[in-house]
């Protein structure tokens, strides 16, 4: 079978590799739709960041790696034991790897796992393939009036459900979204849901901003041409109840920071490829709160039902469906060249 496998920065290649073999305990998915995440782009650009430079502890492979995490398809076979999916089933993967032993792992936070990996990263096959193999326990039946393409947003839409669950954001509350990217507007999509009643998008990109406006975000600010900080406290009557920080820009997480009112909070939801700076001042002098979100935990279920119920209308946030042999030009030169795409889902078949 055919899969886009990471070799070094931007140095992704479709390769002929062997078709996984079922085992027990383990679902063979045929995969239909896997969506370019920010994390893929971000390992095309500067990685390794995420990618086994060494075996994994937990999958024992090192790059080169299938890529692909945000992905959906239908069950093609069943190994011994498994009970809860049956070949038909259309579904979704939740991708973490975690070892299950650790402090993180025994507290109930295997997103943050000491271990931490995440098929289509750290080995065990990955989306951009025509087939992966997984443990039974990571998949998830997605109702039958569901697309495929839904089915392949509800892991992205799980990292912002999880950051507005694990946020201080209330029914009534304002909040700022700095970045109008995939994860930033399905932020957006979970305030609403969430019942925000202000909500401002932080964004440069004309047509992201078009797109924030039109899935609930009730101001734009263009940090191009306005103050953002002077903007939001105009907007809030001094400072927002949440900010998140959605770019992994050094200038937007210090925004976000003052754009935060007194006891206000910071999350910080993206991958970022560098260190940054802060002031300390500006969280204590204020009492704000900074908080760090990864991933998601115990989310999938809750966000396929948003989704299905409509709640969620994230097949707005697709902006282009490609092939797989055209996963390097159309799909990651594309997104880092032209802003106005959002998210780019791939077929491997």
């Amino acid at each position: 079978m055919k899969a886009a496998k990471w070799y070094g920065v931007r140095d992704i290649r479709i390769k002929e590799v062997e078709e996984p073999m079922i085992q027990s305990g383990m679902v063979k998915i045929r995969v239909k739709w896997c969506g370019i995440c920010g994390t893929d782009l971000h390992e095309y650009l500067a990685g390794p960041i995420f990618l086994p430079t060494q075996p994994h502890p937990l999958t024992g492979e090192e790059v080169p790696v299938i890529l692909g995490h945000e992905f959906s398809g239908i069950v093609t076979e069943i190994g011994d034991g498994v009970t809860r999916v049956k070949v038909g089933d259309k579904v979704t993967v939740e991708p973490i790897f975690a070892c299950g032993m650790c402090k993180a792992c025994k507290a109930g936070t295997y997103n943050v796992c000491e271990q931490l990996g995440f098929l289509g990263l750290a080995g065990g096959g990955g989306g951009f393939s025509e087939f992966v193999t997984v443990n039974e326990e990571m998949v998830h039946i997605l109702p039958d009036h569901m697309t495929y393409e839904q089915g392949a947003l509800v892991e992205p839409t799980a990292v912002a459900v999880h950051a507005v669950r694990e946020s201080a954001l209330k029914a009534g509350d304002s909040c700022v979204v700095f970045g109008a990217g995939p994860i930033g507007l399905l932020i957006i999509q979970a305030a609403v849901s969430a019942g925000a009643s202000k909500i401002i998008a932080v964004e440069i990109s004309e047509e992201r901003q078009k797109l924030a406006i039109n899935i609930g975000a009730h101001f734009v600010i263009n940090p191009i041409k306005e103050n953002v900080i002077e903007a939001v406290n105009e907007l809030t009557n001094g400072g927002a109840d949440v900010c998140f920080e959605v770019t992994g820009v050094d200038v937007c997480l210090n925004d976000a920071i003052e754009c935060a009112k007194t006891r206000g909070q910071v999350l910080i939801v993206s991958i970022w490829e560098k260190e940054s700076s802060i002031s300390p001042n500006s969280l204590v002098l204020k009492e704000r709160q900074l908080k760090g979100i990864l991933g998601y935990r115990n989310v999938f279920p809750m966000t396929i039902r948003l989704i299905a119920e409509g709640r969620l209308p994230v097949e707005e946030v697709i902006t282009e469906k490609i092939v797989l042999q055209n996963i390097i030009e159309g799909g990651f030169e594309e997104l880092i060249k032209n802003k106005n795409h959002i998210k780019i889902l791939v077929s491997p078949t």
